[in-house]
Formats: C-alpha cells, structure tokens, sequence
C-alpha cells in the first residue's frame, strides 16, 4: 500500500506578508506533512476589475487588487521553494495563468495542482500538459461530463493525472463532503484519487484515507487566533495537522495489515481467561431434569461444559447431585451420547 501523500495548503493565509508565509513553512517543519502547497496569483494575467469578491475583504477597492497584494516576486517564490525543500517538504504551487506556469517552470516545480475553477480552461490545461509533468485536477466546482473532459485532455497528452474529491464551500458541511466519489472516481478513471478538504475537521480526512484517498490536501492557519485570511474557517491549525498527519500514519499500518477473522488461535490464551463453562445456580440433586432456569455461565473456560452448548444440556438428566454454582461437566450428563459430544467438559 501506498504512503499517503499530505499536502498543506497555504494559499492566501500569508496575506500577502513574505515574513508570514515563511513563518508558515517552519511551523509546519516538524508536523509530518508531505507538502506546503502555495497558489501564484498574477493579477493582470488572470484577473479583471470586472471579477467580483468571493468574499468581502476589507481594505481592497477590488478584487483584482487583493490579487496584486498577494503577490510575491520570482527570488521571493524561489526563497519560500527552497525553504520547504530544506525542511524536507516539496513545494507546490497552484498557478492560475500560463505566466505563472511560466515562473514555476524557471523554479524547476515537480508537479502541478489545477484549482477546480481552472478544470474548464483549456488554454491553462495545455500549457500545463506541455510541462510533462504531473498535473492533479480538482473536481470542486466541476461535474463529471467537464472532469470527464479534462481528464481525456490531459490523458491524450501523455500527462500523468490524479484527481481531488472536492467540494466548493468554505467550510464545507457534512452533508457535502462527497466522501462517496473516491471511490466512484477511482472506478470511473483508474487514476490515484485523492480528497482537498474545507471542513476545518480532521475527521474529515481520516474518513476519507479510510475509503481509499491516496492524497489529502487541507488548508492551515497558524492557530485558532489567526483568522484573517479568506480560508481561515476552512482551515485546520497547525496544532490539528500534526495530530491528523499521525492518524493517517495509523490508518496506514491497520489498513497494511488486514486482521484475518477466519482463526482465532491468537486469542487461544485469552479465550481460556475470558470465556465461560457452565454452572449450576442452585442445589439440584441427582436425576434432576435440567432446565434453562438451573445454569448460569462462569469463568474460566475449560472448568465445565462451553457455554455456547447450554441448549444440548437442557432437559437432560443429572447423574449425580450439584451444589450451587458447581461447574456442569460432560460426566455429570446421563445421556452418554451427549456427553461425549459436548466441547471442552472435564
């Protein structure tokens, strides 16, 4: 089984602040994660002042203007690259224009993550698809018949594909989750299907390793207080990353190591302690008739007849007399036929 791959996504939680974004690389040093994923937003490339918010965001005249503040210069890219790759992290990196594909080409990126507003655009996806590189495709915004699509296009290109189960809403709730199209997705394009999570709850992701997600992306604050980014409430904290990065690192060894329930002789030692031989829970003398009011089931096992056998017993008689709570053994049955078929009796 393949190690999951763990992508934490920044995004825009920087704020346009270099200092900020490199602060979120260290935080992230020590939690496990495979990846820091960054998104490139080149304003005049992408945008207009005709684009509207996605949210209000105070202090910005435009939305095109939040675009420029977001920006970083290509030594400023390259620095927060080599950052991630110091700390033994790959840097990602969403591009939203062909220049930013352009400037990710010069800092030498391994793979290429196509935001799900960017599945349709088919300009992006052939530049993309000239890198030769890996390309995973969101699915958040998209249906079927247009992930169909882009699949197919890169697919004739010769470019390796995944795909993200993803649900456009910040946060996303339950109800949404899409949980159910890993594995629709997996048996739809025989691709590595992964889950990109806005719900801001790590249970999220383990359910989605749990169903066969071989990449899990999520956004991240620094902590609960630092909500200023529009992601923040889609997010989960630093704190939170390294506890779910060590839950999908369990996930991992129980679903590596399959528990076969057709033997139990690893329990045999155990079983002896916990299970139970039949008693009797009052006096009954010889030649009594035994009735399911008479036994009662004590530890441990091996001391009497199984307990699992109380239906063979009843209605038989005692060849002998019992005080209450003796163990009822196979020699204390008259019917010899019985006895000698009844488990685990002294």
């Amino acid at each position: 089984m393949y190690k999951k791959y763990l992508i934490a996504e920044i995004a825009q939680a920087h704020n346009g602040s270099f200092d900020k974004a490199m602060s979120y690389i260290k935080a992230l040093s020590d939690t496990g994660v495979d990846a820091i994923k960054f998104q490139m937003h080149i304003a005049d490339a992408e945008s207009s002042l005709q684009e509207p918010f996605r949210i209000p965001m105070p202090g910005y005249a435009s939305r095109m203007d939040y675009w420029r503040a977001m920006e970083f210069n290509i030594a400023q890219w390259g620095a927060l690259k080599e950052q991630c790759e110091a700390h033994g992290m790959e840097f990602l990196c969403s591009p939203f224009s062909n220049i930013a594909v352009d400037i990710l080409q010069q800092l030498q990126v391994q793979c290429y993550k196509v935001g799900s507003g960017e599945v349709n655009n088919g300009l992006l996806l052939e530049r993309l698809s000239r890198t030769g590189k890996p390309i995973i495709l969101s699915s958040g915004m998209s249906s079927l018949e247009e992930l169909d699509h882009a699949v197919r296009f890169l697919r004739d290109k010769d470019s390796p594909v995944s795909v993200m189960q993803c649900t456009t809403a910040y946060p996303t709730q339950p109800e949404q989750y899409g949980l159910n199209m890993i594995r629709e997705l997996k048996a739809r394009y025989g691709i590595p299907v992964g889950f990109s999570d806005h719900s801001a709850h790590p249970e999220t992701c383990l359910a989605a390793v749990a169903l066969g997600a071989e990449l899990l992306e999520f956004h991240v604050i620094l902590d609960a207080h630092d909500t200023s980014g529009p992601d923040a409430s889609s997010s989960l904290t630093v704190a939170q990353v390294r506890d779910l990065v060590k839950g999908v690192r369990r996930l991992e060894r129980a679903m590596a190591n399959p528990v076969d329930k057709t033997s139990a002789t690893s329990f045999k030692d155990l079983k002896q302690i916990f299970e139970k031989s039949l008693a009797v829970n009052k006096h009954l003398p010889k030649g009594h008739v035994l009735g399911f009011e008479d036994l009662e089931a004590k530890k441990p096992k091996g001391f009497g007849i199984d307990a699992r056998d109380y239906k063979r017993v009843v209605g038989h008689r005692l060849n002998k007399e019992l005080r209450q709570w003796d163990f009822l053994t196979k020699h204390d049955i008259s019917d010899d036929e019985i006895a000698a078929s009844l488990r685990c009796s002294q």
